[in-house]
């Protein structure tokens, strides 16, 4: 009988929980996106659990195009990733610190050192979410007034990744010599100098970090249309995404590995790791009273604006026990519109309805349960080829997060899927991923298949 494989879970905090009306439930500390005591607690139990890492996403900009008025959700704060995962370091020694930086509106240079400088602080911990930005408010935060195309974005980031990976290897790992006796500090020779000329940046480098204790920070990426599927297939480590089924998964899962595979990478140093958002119970009643509970404080007015956001298109003007249409695509975020419509589609949904899950989970897995039986959904995926792994959207904080360490860990380690302590330190180490060669220096010739 094939070993079974280990099951990769990731802590993805959203403020206060990723359930809209999170902060509206009693037994969340309203104010607690805000501060660092409640975050260090977060990691400190992520931590305890042997969780893979820690995964902040971010949004330059109010999260929802028309909550700045509205008054009645939390998403118009939010943390810079970096700045706060260099706190965390400091609070863990073990848990991988991801963070979520756009290639829209930065410099190569600028995260290249960003992540770098996280990397040495926190001992080979630090991985860089890569996304390319799709919100008119963030561009008009930035000297622009709307997104470049969907084209022009990814094209834009494969240049970018290309920049920071190369400046990551700006120094071969021995170059710092410290020689107090002979009076040198590095050799010369093993520094490397960029030079980079391309259609979006020119850099001349070399990076001033030396070279990261796990080779180079992980690179996650979060996006499913044809060109996040490419980007990530050539550069991603990590997948974040958003699948609704196993069977959508599945497809998404085989697609990215054997495009991978077509570039010459190996499949298994690729993580597929879709989002899914957990309540876990004693008995599935009790399961299922806390997502009704959540389900419960969401505002209407608000929920019309989360389900604007997700599908990108109002809808609304609709009659709430109308099934949902089919609707047309825009270009702005494609892949994440035809989830969802085909998901409402499929189902037979009614306006209503969709609000409702989409609101909920916002087009992710969702897994209502006891211990048992949300590790038999997730052994299902990862046994099916659907993931290595889960990024766990905490609909409530801290209290999901307890759950899932104290009942879900516990029960994954009883089936031999989970981790009962850490077996390495840096991010690299807990996701078995090789450490990359320096692709400034002289690389192995395959040998030919006889």
């Amino acid at each position: 009988m094939p070993k079974r494989s280990h099951i990769h879970l990731g802590a993805f905090p959203l403020d206060v929980g990723h359930h809209i009306a999170a902060w509206r439930h009693p037994d969340v500390p309203a104010d607690g996106g805000s501060t660092l005591s409640f975050y260090r607690s977060l990691a400190q139990t992520a931590e305890r659990g042997t969780l893979d890492m820690i995964f902040f996403g971010d949004q330059m900009a109010a999260q929802y195009p028309d909550d700045e008025t509205v008054g009645r959700t939390s998403r118009v704060t939010r943390l810079e990733p970096t700045t706060l995962l260099a706190a965390l370091a400091a609070s863990t020694s073990h848990l991988g610190l991801v963070g979520t930086v756009s290639t829209s509106y930065f410099e190569p240079f600028h995260v290249a050192r960003k992540f770098a400088s996280l990397d040495q602080l926190s001992g080979g911990r630090s991985g860089w979410n890569v996304v390319t930005s799709f919100n008119d408010r963030e561009a008009q935060n930035f000297n622009q007034q709307t997104v470049r195309s969907h084209a022009q974005r990814y094209e834009r980031a494969q240049e970018f990744v290309d920049v920071v990976q190369a400046l990551w290897d700006s120094w071969e790992e021995d170059a710092f010599l410290r020689d107090k006796a002979s009076g040198l500090f590095f050799d010369p020779n093993k520094l490397h100098v960029q030079e980079h000329r391309g259609t979006y940046f020119t850099t001349r480098g070399p990076l001033n970090i030396p070279r990261s204790p796990q080779g180079q920070p992980v690179i996650v990426q979060a996006g499913s249309s044809s060109d996040g599927r490419h980007f990530a297939a050539t550069r991603a480590e990590v997948v974040f995404t958003a699948q609704p089924s196993l069977e959508a998964a599945r497809a998404f899962y085989a697609d990215v590995k054997a495009q991978a595979a077509a570039t010459g990478r190996d499949p298994a140093h690729l993580k597929i790791m879709p989002g899914v958002m957990t309540f876990i119970g004693a008995t599935a009643a009790e399961a299922r009273e806390k997502y009704e509970r959540l389900q419960d404080l969401i505002e209407p007015e608000v929920g019309w604006i989360v389900l604007k956001r997700h599908l990108g298109i109002d809808v609304s003007h609709l009659g709430p026990d109308s099934p949902f249409p089919q609707l047309a695509l825009t270009p702005d975020f494609p892949s994440r519109q035809k989830l969802l419509i085909d998901m409402a589609v499929k189902e037979r949904l009614t306006v209503r309805q969709f609000y409702q899950k989409v609101v909920g989970a916002r087009g992710h897995l969702l897994a209502i349960g006891t211990a048992a039986q949300v590790a038999d959904q997730m052994e299902a995926w990862v046994d099916g080829d659907g993931a290595d792994g889960f990024n766990l959207m905490l609909p409530w904080l801290p209290a999901a997060l307890d759950d899932v360490v104290d009942q879900l860990v516990p029960e994954l380690r009883r089936r031999g899927r989970f981790r009962h302590a850490y077996r390495g330190k840096t991010l690299r180490d807990h996701l078995g991923l090789p450490i990359p060669a320096n692709l400034n220096l002289p690389q192995p010739l395959e040998q030919e298949l006889p």
